[in-house]
């Protein structure tokens, strides 16, 4: 295997088994509680619809033209990647909520007994929220598997790295009987949030016409630099913030309040679900992804090797997106 192979499948997998981490958990819970056929048919039923969406989005981005399929990978895996790492950050720093698995679980089972009993065969409350549970939590891994397999024409290799993580965790939990909570997702989200970020500045370059110096052999230098931005952002807000009281648990990552979109038709509301999914809580940093793309496929037309250009601005922008999380941080607390 190649080192662009192997690092498909590590990314793939580190991303896999954090969702799935977080999927077991709401799985456990109403398992537990009411129904474990109902509960592992919604679940089931959500792996074969992400199956579904790993083979058909696969088909079609592989039918785009090299350099415009790198572009499109390269622009979707620095959006990715660039949310995972900033959340990592700031759930190191303390300004973000991290997963608690246990309690978590606490408050689907509370959840699942107040639904009422369920009957005797089918239980729609288990095979439903087991169902959301796992597709939600799947979604960006499948976008993951496509984008990265579809690049390299190995989506059968991403694919079979998300399955071997779905495995170990189910073998895991089931061995466990109990939500995997020692799991350590920060550092795993941190780690799939730099390979994704290295992954998409190579690619989303090599896409717009931009070498890197020595080909795929610059990725590990890549992936070495983003890691050590990462780290230095991670210290200096670390530091800054230290006394700064922790996010209380109780405010968990997936608690946000719905967008209101009472207002918009059919059409609208499905591409303002589709933006949201891209560019997750930072807009700013996704529109500052597409810039920086085109920036640099206009300076490649004129001046060969650009690949700069994308470093600085991810750089830049990861910085940036830091530091208005903590200024608003700062002035929250202070209110």
């Amino acid at each position: 295997m190649s080192g662009a192979e192997i690092g498909l499948a590590v990314s793939v997998f580190l991303a896999c088994a954090v969702e799935a981490v977080e999927a077991l958990t709401i799985v456990l819970a109403v398992g537990m509680t009411r129904s474990w056929p109902s509960a592992m048919s919604g679940a089931g039923t959500a792996g074969v619809v992400l199956a579904a969406m790993v083979a058909i989005l696969g088909a079609a981005v592989a039918r785009l033209p090299l350099d415009g399929l790198r572009v499109v990978v390269g622009g979707l895996l620095l959006m990715f990647g660039l949310q995972w790492l900033r959340k990592a950050i700031l759930r190191s720093a303390g300004l973000k909520a991290k997963h608690d698995e246990r309690l978590i679980y606490r408050r689907e089972l509370d959840a699942a007994r107040d639904a009422g009993v369920g009957g005797s065969g089918f239980d729609r409350y288990a095979f439903v929220v087991s169902f959301k549970g796992v597709l939600l939590e799947g979604v960006e891994v499948a976008f993951i598997v496509v984008t990265f397999g579809a690049n390299q024409h190995r989506v059968p290799l991403a694919a079979a790295a998300a399955g071997i993580a779905v495995l170990l965790v189910i073998a895991a939990g089931v061995a466990a009987r109990a939500p995997l909570a020692r799991v350590p997702e920060n550092a795993m989200k941190f780690s799939v949030g730099v390979l994704l970020t290295s992954f998409g500045m190579f690619w989303g370059a090599e896409g717009d016409g931009a070498r890197w110096p020595g080909g795929e052999a610059s990725l590990p230098a890549i992936v070495v630099g983003v890691l050590l931005v990462a780290a230095v952002l991670a210290w200096r807000v670390g530091a800054v913030t230290m006394t700064a009281p922790r996010v209380e648990e109780a405010h968990m990552e997936y608690a946000r309040a719905p967008t209101r979109r009472a207002q918009l038709n059919w059409a609208v509301e499905k591409l303002v679900v589709v933006w949201e999914f891209v560019a997750g809580d930072d807009w700013q940093t996704a529109v500052g992804v597409v810039v920086a793309l085109a920036l640099t496929a206009l300076l490649a037309d004129a001046m060969g090797s650009v690949w700069w250009v994308i470093a600085v601005a991810v750089i830049g922008l990861l910085a940036r997106s830091i530091r208005c999380a903590a200024l608003s941080a700062q002035l929250s607390e202070r209110r």
